[in-house]
């Protein structure tokens, strides 16, 4: 936790000499309702979890004066393609997501829990990137929360190399909307639902509340690009 905290306050007081902190952010619901993504221990959607994290956060965000734009709230983006055009003009994008595991480990899936964060060498401000996730997972952190780095193990369908494994951030190049997107762009994981106790802890709302502050006031913290997140 030390640790921690010096992290933070080394990277908080760098960021003012850097440039300003984004002023709007553009808020992903991952999945839709026609391809809802993984399926939780108890059955429930992806797209469910993922939209009520993403409601938690924009409204977060915009506590702390951040200009938010909800994307894919009403489950019908059928393109990826399309959400990235949507967030065009905001300074960062934030996809919300939430985690499952390989098929030959989901009798074992209890064992898999925490949170991680994808960027993309691909996007054209690709270390900024990386530093935004960086601020999040610090705030995570310092909210009790851990990084799961099952999705680094050498198997199919995993094996994403690690960005900042104490911090549980990895690259994921090729994912569309990380790589088109034409500011800063952020994947969160925010747990492991197919792991029946992190669901359960999942549906809790002081605990969805708990992450989304987390996740909010990293993003806060991360550093606004030119021209309003254009290249």
């Amino acid at each position: 936790m030390k640790l921690c905290w010096s992290l933070t306050l080394l990277l908080g007081l760098a960021l003012p000499a850097l440039a300003q902190s984004v002023q709007s952010v553009a808020v992903d619901v991952g999945h839709s309702l026609a391809a809802p993504g993984a399926r939780s221990a108890s059955g429930q959607t992806e797209f469910s979890f993922n939209r009520r994290m993403a409601l938690l956060l924009a409204e977060q965000l915009r506590q702390r004066g951040v200009e938010v734009q909800l994307i894919g709230a009403a489950g019908d983006i059928r393109q990826l393609s399309e959400r990235t055009l949507q967030a065009q003009g905001r300074q960062l994008l934030l996809s919300v997501h939430h985690d499952s595991v390989q098929p030959q480990y989901l009798s074992e899936a209890g064992r898999f829990q925490g949170y991680s964060l994808f960027v993309s060498r691909k996007n054209p401000f690709a270390e900024l990137s990386l530093a935004c996730a960086r601020q999040i997972a610090l705030s995570l952190q310092e909210a009790g929360e851990r990084p799961t780095l099952h999705h680094a193990e050498a198997i199919a369908g995993e094996n994403r190399p690690l960005a900042d494994a104490a911090l549980g951030i990895y690259w994921f190049d090729d994912l569309v909307v990380l790589k088109t997107a034409t500011q800063p762009a952020v994947l969160v994981e925010h747990g492991v639902i197919v792991n029946p106790a992190e669901e359960a802890r999942l549906a809790q709302p002081a605990v969805t509340l708990k992450l989304a502050r987390a996740v909010a006031a990293g993003a806060a913290r991360c550093q606004a690009v030119p021209a309003a997140g254009r290249p």
